[in-house]
């Protein structure tokens, strides 16, 4: 049975922003031990930009502040090990989406299709208003019949929404990778773009901004923004130039996603002071020098309990 995981109005998606960032986490595992586990999705590309995929643990090394760390959990994503994987999709629907919104829901339909191994998918659909559930790998059928259904209207609540898939994403644990379909800026958000950098910071989702058709009069700040939710959480933002484009692009990130490696470690440093750690995350053997890595640049600490 589908989920709803968010609203019309916005009243629970700024509750779930503020749980967000007042409760900072370490990672995506927490055993039942007590151990935090500080757990990085990690993408690594050859020079003509094709994922990698027969890495092992011991060709990653790990620098928390400089610290080296030892690497206690690896998986790599198409492995029978490969962590638990929530895909999410924010997809816009507002007014200047209605002539392409037909190709796009296809093209967006085809791309999470790819992933029958995916635990769930949230959907978020955004305009002037945001609308959000969650749907099991079984309900897939539920989840195509509602991306069909939406109707382009209003203006775009970009960061809103954002803010509902976040605060849905907190309690998931395993893999969560987020894309973003959009055709524009922001337009009518109640938050700002500092607050959508400081949530990107504090989560532990892998975004991919897929940014089509915007106006020529912001194109560059427009473009900058979802370059920056990409380089935040070790994801990658493309521009389709034209719809015949957009295929492809969902087509390279669906090979990301499947290979992406997951490189964890027991921090050495146990203080739970809240405060930001910068995370180094290396390859180590001669050949891999020429090769290329994504992910995200560090963590927050938990609190005190």
């Amino acid at each position: 049975m589908s989920r709803p995981v968010g609203t019309a109005t916005l009243a629970r998606a700024l509750t779930a922003l503020w749980v967000v960032s007042a409760a900072p986490v370490a990672g995506q595992y927490s055993y039942k031990t007590g151990i935090d586990v500080a757990a990085f999705g990690v993408t690594v590309l050859n020079r003509a930009g094709e994922p990698v995929t027969d890495l092992k643990a011991e060709d990653f090394e790990v620098l928390e502040d400089g610290t080296r760390q030892a690497v206690t959990y690896f998986s790599a994503g198409s492995g029978e090990d490969a962590a638990t994987l929530h895909i999410g999709l924010l997809f816009d629907i507002s007014e200047s989406m209605e002539k392409d919104l037909a190709f796009s829901r296809s093209a967006a339909i085809k791309f999470l299709n790819t992933f029958p191994q995916a635990l769930d998918f949230t959907l978020v659909e955004f305009a002037d208003e945001v609308r959000a559930a969650r749907f099991a790998q079984a309900e897939f059928p539920r989840l195509v019949e509602r991306i069909r259904s939406g109707k382009a209207k209003g203006l775009t609540a970009l960061y809103d929404a954002l803010t509902v898939y976040m605060g849905s994403a907190f309690d998931q644990t395993g893999r969560k990778v987020l894309v973003i379909y959009t055709d524009g800026g922001d337009t009518s958000s109640s938050r700002s773009w500092n607050d959508t950098v400081r949530l990107l910071r504090a989560s532990d989702v892998t975004v991919y901004p897929i940014g089509f058709r915007q106006s020529r009069s912001s194109q560059l700040l427009q473009q900058s923004q979802l370059t920056e939710m990409a380089r935040l959480t070790g994801g990658q933002a493309v521009f389709p130039a034209t719809m015949k484009d957009l295929e492809p692009m969902y087509s390279r990130i669906s090979a990301e996603i499947r290979a992406q490696y997951t490189v964890g470690y027991v921090p050495t440093n146990t203080a739970r002071d809240g405060k930001w750690r910068k995370v180094e995350i290396r390859l180590t053997q001669p050949r891999i020098e020429r090769l290329r890595l994504r992910t995200r640049q560090g963590y927050f600490a938990p609190g005190a309990r």
